[in-house]
């Protein structure tokens, strides 16, 4: 795709970069990035080596969690003067887990075109590597670090039954296989650690394995936990369980609480209990 330097409104290209290995880069990124007027980078510092590596002289600003919202105001105002930007981020597809999802959504707010060049995305990675099932996943990215909003994500994963796929910093990597432990219990999982890098390692085992592992090994380098949802079996076995306990009008109260009107919650909990619908309007009586 050819950039258009005659359209009156500039677009915003979403430039995915290499995550580790310097070779992961397309061509139509590279070419990309010489072409446009404006790169936007989360770490210029970074940044540079990289577009130094592939002799690119692009001008380049800063684009960062801590300046995402005023400075895509000043970035879209230079694409509706007819400027091309480039967006990318420390390593990998931008707006995945990244600020640039503010600026894609404003810049479609504005009018602005959006296009994302596809490339190295570390949860794609993992997830291929992982030998879990990835017909059906989820990212969690970075679990939050505020305790109340972590608790709830933690809550939620416990009858999560995709695959999960979550990002951690080496330091805090046992902290978070602490928490897991504790909130999921024991689930098979794969720590991909320096992905793509000389280094690169796969580990396939445990949460409580790994857990074991790294309070003996201190973690080094960028982590990536794939961790494997709950058996949808095992659910049902817990829900049955559970209201093999209640009284037919609890069991009927416990759908209504789902958000089931009570036609439906009588209807289920019948269905459960392998009784009719009349012994149960009967009980309710």
């Amino acid at each position: 795709m050819e950039i258009k330097t005659t359209t009156p409104v500039g677009r915003l290209y979403l430039c995915a970069t290499p995550i580790g290995n310097l070779e992961d880069i397309t061509f139509r990124v590279i070419r990309t990035l010489k072409e446009v007027d404006l790169i936007a980078a989360e770490d210029t510092r970074g940044s540079i080596k990289l577009l130094n590596h592939f002799d690119i002289h692009t001008p380049m600003t800063s684009y960062h969690e801590y300046n995402r919202i005023e400075k895509a105001h000043t970035l879209i105002a230079k694409m509706q003067e007819g400027l091309n930007i480039a967006l990318i981020t420390d390593a990998g597809t931008p707006a995945i887990s990244d600020p640039g999802e503010d600026l894609v959504r404003l810049c479609m707010e504005a009018g602005i075109e959006v296009t994302s060049l596809p490339g190295a995305c570390a949860c794609v990675t993992a997830l291929t590597l992982s030998g879990l099932p990835a017909r059906r996943f989820c990212f969690e990215a970075f679990l939050p670090s505020d305790k109340k909003e972590r608790r709830r994500i933690l809550e939620e994963l416990q009858t999560e039954t995709r695959t999960t796929i979550l990002y951690e910093a080496p330091h805090r990597l046992v902290r978070t296989l602490e928490e897991l432990y504790e909130a999921l219990g024991d689930r098979r999982a794969t720590i991909c650690r320096e992905l793509t890098k000389k280094h690169e390692t796969v580990f396939a085992t445990t949460l409580e394995k790994a857990l074991a592992w790294y309070r003996q090994n201190e973690p080094r380098g960028e982590c990536v936990i794939v961790m494997e949802g709950r058996s949808r079996r095992e659910l049902e076995q817990e829900e049955q369980r559970q209201w093999e306990t209640m009284t037919i009008p609890e069991h009927v109260a416990l759908y209504e609480s789902q958000g089931m009107d009570r036609k439906d919650a009588m209807k289920q909990a019948a269905k459960d209990r392998g009784i009719s619908k009349r012994e149960v309007y009967a009980a309710l009586l």
